[in-house]
């Protein structure tokens, strides 16, 4: 099985990166790291990673799950096209789709959240409501094939409920 996992270029959150990564690689799953351009991507907390392809690349019915993970730098696809596409494509085409911190916020503005249960990071969560989202303020929300999570101290948690629904196909 296949994950597009998309960060932002600068100031994602290392550890909803790096630790859902771990256990995806653990069980078995591939996973494809995308960002805004190529290179080098830098972590709120000093991790770096190498890009394997730009957002532009992502062709959705090629991955099982895409996962748009958080960080202060998710804010640069809040109000992107392309990342709301490639959320309401994943919805389209019956993909886990799924999105960490304040990333859910990408999926609430891409119109793919509304009417839905979901959680966001504490500072987004009047933001959310706004986008007629049942914002549920727990840790690790999943409605239907969609997953979103609070934050880094989810992120364990996040990929676990993830690989769930990826191992009930």
């Amino acid at each position: 099985m296949k994950i597009a996992m998309i960060i932002a270029k600068n100031n994602f959150r290392d550890e909803e990166y790096l630790h859902p990564k771990e256990i995806f690689i653990e069980s078995g799953f591939e996973v494809y790291t995308f960002s805004s351009s190529k290179g080098i991507a830098k972590g709120m907390l000093g991790a770096t990673i190498e890009v394997d392809k730009t957002i532009e690349d992502i062709k959705v019915q090629d991955y099982d799950v895409i996962i748009f993970v958080g960080g202060f730098g998710a804010t640069e696809y809040f109000d992107k096209k392309l990342a709301h596409n490639i959320a309401q494509e994943a919805v389209k085409q019956n993909k886990v789709l799924a999105a960490i911190c304040i990333a859910p916020m990408i999926l609430a503005k891409a119109g793919v959240l509304k009417g839905k249960k979901a959680t966001v990071f504490s500072s987004e969560a009047e933001n959310i409501k706004s986008f007629g989202v049942n914002y549920t303020a727990k840790d690790v929300e999943v409605d239907g094939k969609i997953v979103t999570a609070a934050g880094p101290f989810a992120a364990k948690l996040f990929a676990e409920k993830i690989k769930d629904l990826l191992l009930k196909k």
